[in-house]
């Protein structure tokens, strides 16, 4: 009872070991590369990794295949982290238009933002609850998280949200989860993490339930005036996330428009199709 044990997700070189461990028996293509696929993989658990490579050994066998290819490991990524593609949710052609620039904000805010995660791919087709989803992940492994790293993160949540408003001048429900996480990041910076004006301050006393990724408040130590305050800059760093967001759209407006159109004909564009169309280099 003396000894605190911790299971940490793990890095990238357990995530390799891990995949080699889960892919032992299957027939696996000579050109897959594990490395590859735990680069792409941050945050995932052995038990999401033992579910990749049955997922993709599924996908395989559906495309009538008799060896597991790389393409297949990287589609089932997607699966892990958002649910299986509905492609009988089918959209509308004004609900394609606005999933293509919500999505395509997201995307261009993640490119020009140099704290913001790298983009692997933009989709319009819905999988799991998501109408349509921007895959972004981490350029490098990271231990510890900055406070303009954070301000990156809550301009691209809100990027989606923006670029609705920019281009059609209405909001739809699709933002909905955007703005939810947006909210939660943005208070956690004030009342756990010390990063607003407040100061080097934790207010209120948690309970996390780690196996569960479920954290609530459970004894507020604070005054109403401080309650207030929190308000008032949780509210300032999600207006100053969405300026960020406004500004830079504002200035990409004509490669807005442009990948927004090409997802609506072709519904999906790959990180290295993405990264030519708006020019960014390497």
């Amino acid at each position: 009872f003396d000894r605190r044990i911790i299971l940490d997700e793990p890095d990238i070189k357990g995530r390799e070991e891990v995949l080699k461990i889960h892919s032992n028996e299957k027939p696996l293509s000579p050109a897959v590369k594990l490395r590859e696929v735990a680069e792409r993989t941050p945050g995932f658990s052995g038990a999401d990794l033992a579910n990749l490579m049955n997922e993709a050994a599924i996908l395989a066998t559906r495309r009538s295949q008799k060896i597991i290819e790389q393409t297949d490991i990287l589609e089932s990524i997607e699966k892990v982290l958002l649910g299986p593609e509905r492609k009988s949710h089918l959209l509308s052609e004004k609900e394609k238009r606005v999933c293509a620039f919500h999505e395509a904000g997201h995307a261009l805010i993640s490119a020009f933002l140099p704290q913001a995660e790298e983009v692997r791919k933009i989709s319009i087709v819905s999988r799991g609850m998501a109408a349509g989803y921007t895959l972004a992940l981490p350029k490098e492994e990271k231990r510890l998280r900055t406070k303009s790293e954070f301000q990156a993160e809550l301009a691209v949540l809100l990027a989606g949200y923006t670029a609705e408003l920019m281009q059609f001048n209405e909001i739809t429900t699709g933002a909905s989860n955007d703005l939810e996480k947006a909210s939660q990041l943005a208070r956690k910076m004030v009342t756990k993490y010390g990063m607003s004006k407040l100061g080097p301050i934790s207010f209120g006393k948690r309970e996390t339930l780690e196996f569960i990724s479920y954290e609530q408040e459970t004894e507020r130590n604070y005054s109403d005036k401080v309650a207030f305050e929190i308000d008032q800059e949780t509210e300032t760093f999600i207006k100053q996330a969405q300026e960020t967001a406004k500004k830079t759209l504002n200035q990409k407006k004509k490669l807005l428009a442009k990948v927004a159109n090409i997802l609506v004909a072709k519904e999906t564009i790959e990180k290295e199709e993405f990264e030519q169309l708006i020019g960014l280099k390497k």
